[in-house]
Formats: structure tokens, C-alpha cells, sequence
């Protein structure tokens, strides 16, 4: 069993107004038992928070930096963290 870990991402390039968050959101969902938010930041920038099976996070990173998003994306920003807990599904905020 994989275990529980914290990503926060801060997605920089043109990430508003493509479906960015939408698609983060569907993505997570697809990789399962991840929970947390995509909110977009008023400097352009999409900050994605995750937490569930290490693994996981991971596979919603690996998604980010890869070519299949929508929009252009030029970089992203991780940390990685303990899990704090309190989110009701992945959201879009």
C-alpha cells in the first residue's frame, strides 16, 4: 500500500480560460482517490493541491508537466507534504 502524501503544484503559462481546473479536476478523478482543489491565482497561475496515495500524486504531477494539458504550460512548481485532510472530493475553486 502506497503512502499518503500532500502535493501542492503552482502551474505557470496560459492555464486561464482553457479548462485547466476542469480538466485537473477530471484527471484526479481518473487516477482515484485523490482528494483537493484547483484554484485559479490572480498572478495567471493555477495552483493544484492533492492529497491521497503518494503514488497518485505523482500521476497527477507526471499529467502536469506533460504535454497533454490544455493550454501551454511553461512550469510547475511542487512541494511535497503531509497530508493535512478536510477535503470533501477534488473541487473546483
Amino acid at each position: 500500500m502506497s503512502e499518503h502524501a500532500r502535493l501542492v503544484a503552482w502551474v505557470r503559462g496560459r492555464v486561464q480560460g482553457v479548462g485547466f481546473r476542469w480538466y485537473t479536476r477530471a484527471r484526479a478523478l481518473e487516477i482515484g482517490g485523490l482528494s483537493g482543489f484547483a484554484l485559479n491565482l490572480a498572478d495567471g497561475r493555477v495552483q493544484v493541491v492533492a492529497e491521497g496515495p503518494r503514488d497518485g500524486c505523482q500521476e497527477l504531477l507526471k499529467w502536469l508537466v506533460g504535454d497533454d494539458t490544455p493550454g501551454r504550460v511553461d512550469g510547475v512548481t511542487e512541494i511535497w507534504d503531509t497530508p493535512r485532510g478536510g477535503y470533501d472530493g477534488f473541487a473546483i475553486r
